[in-house]
């Protein structure tokens, strides 16, 4: 299979096919500068295919040249990146009307963006009537941030209506480089607490917290956030009042912020941070101040994603300037020594990164933060992306019946906590068998004591562990007045305490406070059937006539102390009206494993 990837930016336009065979590009082309003296080249050679500055003519001329030069095999699908996908979509999809009327609403929010995005993807139906084309959006990866990052402290109502929310972007770079440096570091990706910065003409961070986007500095457009080359970056909002005050017109404040802000605002003369640089070190005023706000800005909002993970394990650069620029990785990694972050400067500026070296190493051997420079690659994600999606709609295998199963909140225990709530010597009574193997309920149930409310009559499960471990749903968490993160049984590192109270005493935990992350226990034997790895992440779609749910970032979990079976919480339960012994088929398409609910 062959994939055309389409990336439309703002003034560039990069194209390749990849071979899925070898999993590499084969053919590419490059266009900058649109609008400023086109630069064109496909395979590194210099062409000139337009006869105008307009970005359609010059988009349909380049590819056209492209598809014409190529003399490999039929190209099987084309994959575009979408900027924004709003609310509407959290995973890529084939394009149809509908995901075009989509796109076209978010133009508002990203004006630079969705318009030559949508411009690509309709000059590909024009060229290329009969193949079809995936939409792989950018805001899809940090749909997993939670609300308290994802909501501004304006009207609710307002909020939900006008779509006013962090959305965050350049979410195919961010899952990309993380990945990426999982397997650089030989690390699964969802033991790691890992920052990511995306350092381009377009700069965002990105908080990743065991696989997961939890907090990303771009917010509802790409405006928000850190210094950009021509985009301001976090502004106090009465600044715009002020302008509108002062006679500027909402298009002069949108070509200011938007063209005008960023590096080449403060210096006054470019947005090349290669040109910044040498500005600063000739002594250049604009161009210093141009590169300390640029990096003061990245270091405090690594301070602030490290205080929003409770920790950092690894922090990678990656994009323009984080790739090529040792002075802004140098400026940015001051100070962090308390992190046990720890960088070492002639690594930093021998960095090389390369197709056959897109990882490299800048920390010390005693750094306990690993710092990496990552070559990001947005063209061959996308691929992967258009690749699942074809094949998941053209390739369909069934495969056997799975159980769901609902799992109340409930309470894990050490010896030592039991015998504080319960008396010394105390052991669990067994009071009837769980469906995992050697897993039992107990007689003995604790409250559990929050900053609100307490919940009385909350069972303890057996046999004692080796952790104390409390997992509730999100209705709990509000009742009882708790910040609960979702967590894969077991990572309790950096999670909230909680009180419990017992029979003979009480227990204030200084962690140990989860919502499950929903999740399937598979034998080995089940993982081979089903072609799934222990903690891979699967969809699971569950079918009802009254409420239809696709449940999204399910967690495969494999041992062979397990049986089969799915686990969802209350909430989860109550939504798809799902009760304990319902059955589901679970369906294998490409990599995506979907259940559908079965009437038993």
């Amino acid at each position: 299979m062959h994939i055309l990837v389409i990336n439309c930016g703002s003034s560039s336009i990069k194209a390749d096919i990849f071979n899925f065979l070898t999993k590499t590009s084969v053919h590419q082309l490059s266009v900058e500068r649109i609008g400023k003296g086109t630069l064109g080249k496909i395979n590194g050679v210099e062409l000139v295919c337009h006869t105008t500055e307009e970005y359609s003519e010059i988009l349909k001329a380049y590819l056209t040249e492209f598809v014409r030069l190529w003399d490999g095999p039929k190209i099987s699908g084309i994959g575009h990146r979408v900027v924004h996908g709003g609310d509407d979509y959290s995973q890529p999809i084939l394009i149809d009307a509908e995901v075009k009327s989509a796109i076209s609403k978010m133009i508002p929010l990203v004006p630079l963006h969705n318009p030559v995005n949508l411009k690509g993807i309709e000059i590909c139906e024009e060229l290329f009537p009969d193949i079809h084309q995936v939409a792989v959006f950018d805001t899809a990866f940090h749909r997993s941030i939670p609300k308290r990052a994802q909501y501004y402290a304006i009207d609710r109502k307002l909020s939900d209506e006008k779509h006013i929310k962090r959305f965050g972007f350049h979410g195919i770079s961010h899952q990309y480089v993380a990945e990426q440096a999982a397997e650089y570091l030989k690390r699964d990706l969802r033991e790691l607490r890992m920052i990511t910065c995306h350092l381009g003409s377009g700069c965002s961070i990105t908080a990743i917290e065991y696989g997961r986007s939890i907090e990303t500095s771009m917010g509802m457009s790409a405006l928000e956030g850190l210094v950009m080359g021509t985009r301001a970056g976090d502004l106090d909002p009465g600044i715009i009042n002020y302008l509108l005050s002062e006679g500027y017109t909402k298009e002069d404040i949108s070509s200011l912020l938007n063209e005008r802000s960023g590096l080449l605002g403060v210096s006054g003369q470019t947005n090349d941070m290669r040109e910044i640089i040498k500005g600063a070190m000739d002594g250049d005023d604009g161009c210093r101040l141009a590169l300390q706000l640029f990096t003061h800005r990245l270091r405090k909002y690594i301070g602030a994603y490290t205080a929003a993970m409770g920790g950092v394990d690894v922090i990678v650069f990656t994009a323009g300037i984080g790739e090529n620029s040792p002075v802004v990785r140098h400026r940015s990694l001051q100070r962090f020594d308390y992190l046990g972050a720890i960088f070492n400067e002639d690594l930093n500026r021998d960095v090389k990164i390369s197709l056959e070296q897109p990882v490299v190493e800048i920390s010390t051997l005693n750094s306990r933060v690993k710092l990496l420079v990552v070559r990001t690659d947005e063209q061959k994600s996308i691929a992967l992306e258009t690749e699942k999606i074809l094949s998941e709609k053209f390739k369909v295998n069934t495969i056997p019946v799975i159980p769901i199963a609902i799992s109340a909140r409930h309470v894990h225990l050490r010896q030592d906590t039991v015998e504080q709530l319960f008396g010394k010597g105390h052991q669990l009574t067994f009071r009837s068998p769980l469906s995992q193997p050697g897993q039992f309920s107990c007689e003995e149930t604790v409250t559990i004591v929050g900053p609100r409310n307490r919940i009385e009559k909350v069972r303890v499960l057996g046999p004692a562990r080796t952790y104390n471990q409390v997992e509730i749903a999100r209705t709990d968490e509000f009742f009882l007045g708790v910040d609960a993160p979702i967590r894969d049984s077991g990572h309790i590192e950096g999670t909230p305490g909680i009180t419990l109270v017992g029979t003979e005493g009480t227990v204030t935990l200084s962690e140990g406070l989860i919502c499950a992350w929903r999740h399937i226990h598979m034998h080995p034997t089940d993982a081979l059937l089903f072609g799934v790895q222990d903690k891979d992440i699967v969809e699971v779609d569950v079918e009802h006539n009254d409420r239809p749910i696709t449940f999204k970032n399910v967690l495969v979990r494999v041992s062979d102390k397990f049986k089969l079976e799915m686990h969802i919480d209350t909430d989860e339960g109550n939504a798809a009206e799902i009760t304990n012994g319902t059955k589901g088929v679970l369906l294998l398409t490409g990599s995506t494993c979907k259940l559908r609910k079965k009437n038993v």
